[in-house]
């Protein structure tokens, strides 16, 4: 998260924003914010009731083994018209790739 916060105005001057959206609960982000990434001003969304509820519709949310009711690591790009235009699920322990992402958003059509 740190790096998709430093190169926040690449994502803007893309007319992106980065939401990161989790099944946690509101206080487990606070809590992972104040532990882990400091002041990263990414908004952190929680999709924690009803469960899962977002991350099912992306059909990222884990319902089976190893560990159901979490939901997979992954990245979208959304065009402005709502459709899903970039997605790439990663290993639970590798964070998306930001260059990645800022690529698939400039491969978008222009409006």
């Amino acid at each position: 998260m740190p790096e998709f916060d430093a190169r926040s105005k690449e994502f803007a001057a893309l007319n992106a924003q980065v939401l990161d959206i989790s099944v946690d609960s509101i206080p487990s982000h606070q809590e992972w914010r104040e532990r882990e990434v400091g002041s990263v001003k990414i908004p952190l969304c929680s999709d924690f009731y009803p469960h899962g509820e977002v991350t099912k519709k992306f059909g990222i949310l884990r319902e089976g083994t190893p560990v159901p009711g979490i939901s997979e690591r992954a990245a979208f790009v959304v065009d402005k018209s709502g459709k899903i235009a970039f997605v790439r699920v990663y290993p639970i322990d590798q964070l998306p790739n930001v260059e990645e992402l800022l690529q698939a958003l400039r491969d978008l059509p222009p409006e």
